[in-house]
C-alpha cells in the first residue's frame, strides 16, 4: 500500500489528536509527545509501505490504516500503556469532528437495503482469504428483525498488532466499535466474543434503536 490518498489523509486528520492525547490521556510531557509524534511519522509510512494493496471494494482498508497509525505511535512510546489507558487514549484521539460526521452519515443508512447488500457483499468477498490484513465475516440477520450480526473469523488488526508485539492491546481498539455505533445513533452495539480475547470469532451485533 502506497503512502498516498487514504493513509496520508488519516495522518493529517489524526496526528494532532494523537499527539495531544499522549499528554492528556497517557501522561507524557508535551516535549515527549512532540518527540513521539515526530518519530511516529516515518514509522507510519514504513508500516503502510509493507502492507499489500487492498482489493477494490474491501471496506476494511480504513481499519488497517488506523491500526498502522496506532502502531507507529506505540512503537515510539518510552513506556507501554495499559489496555485501560490506551482504550481512553484511542477513543479520544479517534473521535474528532470528522469521525463524528462519518458516523452520523453511516447511521442514517444503517439497516437500509443498501447497507444490507453491502454487508452481504463483504461476507461473500472473503478478502481475508487472500489478504491476511483484511477480514472474513458472515452476515447474520436476527430472526426477530431487530438488526443483524457481522461475525468475523479473521481480523487484520489482530494480525498487524501481533506482528509488532502489541496483540495484548487490541481490545483498546475493539472498544471503538461501541463508540462509533453510539455516535451513529441508529444502533446499539452488542458483543459477546472477540478474537483478541481468545473467542471463536468477533460477534459484532447491531440492534435497532427504538425511537
Amino acid at each position: 500500500m502506497k503512502y498516498s490518498g487514504l493513509p496520508a489523509a488519516m495522518w493529517m486528520l489524526y496526528k494532532k489528536p494523537f499527539r495531544e492525547g499522549l499528554v492528556s490521556n497517557l501522561g507524557f510531557t508535551a516535549a515527549e509527545a512532540k518527540t513521539i509524534a515526530k518519530a511516529a511519522g516515518p514509522d507510519y509510512k514504513a508500516i503502510i509501505s509493507k502492507l499489500p494493496e487492498f482489493e477494490k471494494g474491501d471496506r476494511f482498508v480504513t481499519n488497517i490504516v488506523n491500526c498502522s497509525l496506532l502502531v507507529a505511535f506505540l512503537k515510539n512510546m518510552s513506556r507501554r500503556p495499559s489496555v485501560e489507558d490506551l482504550t481512553v487514549f484511542y477513543e479520544k484521539a479517534m473521535t474528532n469532528p470528522f469521525t463524528k460526521m462519518f458516523c452520523r452519515k453511516a447511521g442514517r443508512s444503517k439497516f437500509t437495503p443498501k447497507d444490507i447488500e453491502g454487508q452481504k457483499a463483504t461476507a461473500a468477498m472473503k478478502a481475508g482469504d487472500r489478504n491476511k490484513y483484511s477480514w472474513n465475516m458472515d452476515y447474520i440477520p436476527y430472526e426477530d428483525g431487530s438488526g443483524y450480526e457481522a461475525r468475523f473469523y479473521t481480523c487484520g488488526i489482530c494480525t498487524l498488532m501481533r506482528e509488532y508485539g502489541f496483540f495484548d492491546l487490541v481490545p483498546a481498539m475493539c472498544h471503538l466499535d461501541y463508540v462509533m455505533s453510539d455516535m451513529g445513533g441508529a444502533s446499539t452495539f452488542v458483543r459477546e466474543y472477540t478474537l483478541a480475547s481468545g473467542g471463536p470469532y468477533c460477534d459484532c451485533g447491531y440492534k435497532k434503536k427504538v425511537i
